[in-house]
């Protein structure tokens, strides 16, 4: 069942600070979300957030990894309770088995963060991250990730992915900053000004 703005909002959020973030890199990955997903010989499902690295970086309407040539590399689901939260834990084991690298679920409404990985190529079974100080460190995406209020937020080093909001602030008070120490100077040539006049 659809979750409203608890799920799509998260949701939005995390696609555009990961199309953008990986926009900015060398190396190329393909993002998106809820996008159909056929393995071979497997039911269709559609994470809410996925990406694989190395892969053209063009719109799709459903990846099909017998074309593609590959499986996908991370993923996540985001939730709020219901059948989404037995459908995130089902997929525990499903992810691990179909070799998905590292998966993520997080649950918007007790807004908890939960990790698991891969620990070697051909390991069919998940072993659960241990976040350090609260933050799950992905190695597939070289970004850290912690819950922050009652959203996600990502980390390069100690530097925090900024939403859109957040750079358009950022702009704006950079803006603003600029704006006053030019009103400053002005000010104070003016007041020099009128000095010399005397």
């Amino acid at each position: 069942m659809p979750e409203g703005d608890w799920h799509t909002e998260p949701r939005s959020q995390v696609l555009d600070l990961l199309r953008r973030h990986w926009a900015d890199q060398l190396r190329v990955a393909y993002v998106s979300s809820a996008l159909p997903v056929y393995y071979p010989e497997e039911p269709r499902f559609a994470p809410d957030l996925l990406v694989v690295l190395d892969a053209e970086p063009r719109p799709r309407d459903k990846w099909v990894c017998s074309a593609e040539g590959r499986g996908l590399d991370w993923g996540m689901e985001i939730h709020v309770g219901g059948d989404r939260k037995t459908v995130a834990r089902d997929n525990v084991h499903r992810y691990a088995r179909l070799g998905i690298r590292e998966y993520f679920i997080f649950d918007g409404g007790l807004l908890t963060l939960e990790g698991y990985r891969l620990t070697h190529p051909g390991a069919c079974v998940y072993t659960r991250m241990v976040p350090r100080e609260g933050r799950y460190s992905s190695e597939v995406l070289g970004l850290e990730i912690q819950v922050e209020g009652d959203l996600l937020r990502f980390w390069s080093g100690d530097s925090p992915l900024l939403s859109a909001s957040e750079r358009i602030r950022q702009l704006e008070e950079q803006y603003r900053g600029l704006l006053e120490r030019r009103i400053a100077q002005l000010q104070a040539e003016m007041a020099r000004m009128k000095k010399s006049q005397r």
